[in-house]
């Protein structure tokens, strides 16, 4: 299959999220409505309902791209989002004001303070997961919609005939 391979690598980059962010839905419900914590769904959800999906979508498009110059292996390609999406996610909860940042650490919902000296180890841990899913979710997806460097071959293993 050699037509449309951007929106193939489109398609199959927004399907993890796609799956994912309606399970993330319910915890906050559940930890909102259940658990009584004052939680503003409203404001915190439409940053991962309407970004990341698109975000993984264009991640996966680039890499389509570059993966024809043999770039990066997708899990690595696929670490590196978090990247992005990290600071685009603390821009939005400081401008939706349920973040701040504090003297000794950062403070959500004006409530719950996380210091300093753990972010840096949660972003190594949110780019792990990131490289696992990639990996392993997305690049099962990639091979299922025979895109260039994941085809039926195996991962990095271009055919010529598919540039």
């Amino acid at each position: 299959m050699n037509t449309y391979r951007f929106l193939r690598a489109y398609m199959a980059g927004i399907v993890v999220p796609t799956i994912a962010v309606p399970f993330g839905l319910v915890v906050f419900i559940i930890a909102r409505y259940g658990f009584q914590i004052p939680v503003p769904i409203e404001r915190v959800v439409i940053f991962p309902m309407a970004l990341i999906p698109t975000l993984f979508g264009l991640w996966n498009m680039l890499y389509a791209r570059l993966s024809t110059g043999r770039y990066l292996p997708l899990g690595l390609h696929g670490a590196l989002l978090p990247v992005v999406l990290i600071p685009l996610g603390m821009a939005g909860a400081v401008a939706g004001q349920f973040l701040s940042l504090g003297s000794k650490g950062i403070v959500w919902f004006d409530a719950i303070t996380i210091p300093y000296t753990l972010f840096v180890p949660w972003i190594a841990v949110v780019m792990m997961v990131y490289y696992l899913i990639w990996k392993y979710l997305v690049g099962f997806c990639n091979k299922i919609l025979e895109l260039p460097g994941y085809g039926i071959r195996g991962p990095n293993r271009t055919d010529p005939a598919d540039h």
